[in-house]
């Protein structure tokens, strides 16, 4: 059974962040989190939290026990795109695009190696 945790809005975009979802997806969450930890990124951090909430939504809420658990899918949605203007050159205007994602984290259950 999967368990999905979610970090809706969080303010780097999508492309920023997929690159440190691309480095978990289909590892142990004892070495996805390891790996996290040492990553000065603010994105790598809200990617390790993310995951670290959905462990504890399946050791909580569905009694599964976080050593057999792996990452199953791991991917981030666009959220709201935020348009400001700036001042150019010979009075025009361009467009700022401050954008956001949604992080999603589903790990599920795996067998013990010794069954």
């Amino acid at each position: 059974m999967a368990v999905q945790a979610l970090t809706r809005n969080f303010g780097m975009s999508p492309k920023k962040v997929r690159r440190y979802l691309d480095l978990i997806r289909g590892k142990r969450v004892a070495q996805a989190s390891a790996m996290l930890q040492f990553m000065p990124s603010p994105a790598a951090q809200a990617v390790r939290k993310t995951l670290q909430s959905a462990v504890a939504n399946a050791e909580n809420n569905h009694m599964m026990d976080a050593a057999n658990l792996k990452v199953l899918k791991a991917y981030a949605d666009d959220a709201l795109k935020i348009r400001r203007s700036r001042p150019q050159a010979r009075g025009r205007i361009s467009r700022v695009t401050r954008r956001s994602c949604h992080i999603s984290v589903i790990v599920e259950e795996t067998r013990p190696r010794g069954t």
